[in-house]
């Protein structure tokens, strides 16, 4: 179904971000949580979680 579709040789693949621990996972839930109240939750605020350019440390 998808032989017909090539990938350049040259293309910039992005690294895979590890998964966060379930503890990590519920910590970042309860940050977003917070910034959506504080109506400081915005699509780059977002991205930055998405991506692992923003995390939540263990004391937040």
């Amino acid at each position: 179904m998808l032989d017909n579709i090539s990938i350049p040789e040259d293309i910039e693949q992005e690294p895979e971000l590890a998964i966060p621990s379930i503890e990590e996972q519920k910590r970042i839930v309860e940050e977003l949580k917070r910034l959506e109240e504080a109506g400081e939750l915005t699509p780059e605020v977002l991205e930055e979680f998405m991506t692992g350019k923003r995390t939540v440390s263990k004391s937040e």
